[in-house]
């Protein structure tokens, strides 16, 4: 008997040291030194203590994300590798292309939400339109290279927001899309272009600095970090309610248990005080989500955001 229960012993330390690898690589689709890679550095410290695994931050930048979504699609199904994605690599990029190279629903596993965020209209330092109203003033002198609006990734929700303005406002706005956000910051801090349009994670360090203005921000209620900032609803820009979403992925068929190991310990992390109050101050609204909850998000994201790549008269590329 003492041999038999040595011998389950051994197999239930074996199978447990399988279900975790020793080295977890947390990929993220966008440069360092954006508002992605800085979450992703947050969380994934805290993740790697509560896990007692060694987390590894590694940035695939390129293509909106997709590089590394293929990368996660090709990658071990042993919970090694994780993809820390928002809406735009997981739920828009296929819907703008044709062959984006993965198939969320088929080959990605999500493990968990964990926070939504707005997108916002901020202007460079050398724009002098300090509310919407007047950026649009500023915009109908007719000077042509005024009406650039920089983006993070061209076929992006920002970019349908700028469209979007571009008919409320009968102006003839140009998105100017960028390998991330962090290149785009670079150039409206230069005043190279006057304005963009990205995250509230992405811009708010530079407008706690004073650096950039938010105009205005996607949803129907104003953010926490932003109380005086408009939503675009209240400037008369209907139908994109729908908040963006922060998730991380495995690629499909990772074992069950380790993905639930995983949304465990995330959802355990986000009950830090110090972690929240840190994501927040990024402009994220933190919320956990599980496996089921998040594909929920995407699935009815996706549904939301397809109407409006329709009516803009989008097809994939």
């Amino acid at each position: 008997m003492k041999q038999i229960l040595a011998g389950l012993t051994l197999l239930l330390f074996q199978a447990l040291a399988q279900a975790q690898p020793s080295v977890i690589r947390l990929m993220v689709g966008f440069p360092a030194g954006g508002g992605t890679d800085a979450i992703a550095r947050m969380l994934g410290e805290q993740f790697s203590l509560a896990l007692g695994t060694n987390v590894i931050i590694e940035n695939k930048a390129g293509a909106g994300g997709q590089i590394a979504a293929q990368a996660l699609k090709a990658a071990p199904k042993d919970g090694s590798v994780l993809f820390l994605s928002h809406d735009h690599t997981i739920s828009i990029l296929p819907l703008v292309l044709k062959n984006p190279g993965f198939r969320p629903q088929e080959d990605f596993t999500p493990v968990a939400g964990f926070a939504s965020f707005a997108n916002g209209l901020a202007v460079s330092p050398g724009t002098p339109a300090t509310s919407y109203a007047q950026y649009l003033d500023w915009l109908r002198s007719k000077d042509s290279a005024r009406l650039s609006v920089g983006i993070p990734a061209p076929a992006s929700v920002p970019e349908f927001l700028v469209k979007a303005l571009a008919t409320q406002a009968k102006l003839d706005l140009q998105p100017v899309p960028y390998r991330g956000s962090a290149p785009m910051l670079i150039d409206m801090l230069g005043n190279q272009i006057p304005a963009g349009v990205a995250s509230v994670p992405d811009f708010i360090e530079y407008i706690k600095a004073g650096k950039v203005r938010m105009l205005a921000v996607l949803g129907t209620q104003r953010q926490a970090l932003l109380p005086d900032v408009p939503t675009l609803a209240e400037l008369g820009l209907t139908g994109f309610d729908d908040l963006p979403y922060y998730g991380i992925f495995a690629p499909a068929g990772t074992p069950q248990q380790v993905t639930a190991r995983y949304a465990a310990a995330i959802e355990k992390v986000l009950q830090q005080p110090q972690l929240r109050e840190r994501l927040q101050g990024l402009g994220l609204t933190v919320e956990f989500m599980s496996s089921f909850a998040l594909a929920e998000r995407e699935r009815t994201y996706s549904q939301s955001w397809a109407r409006v790549i329709q009516i803009n008269g989008f097809f994939p590329q």
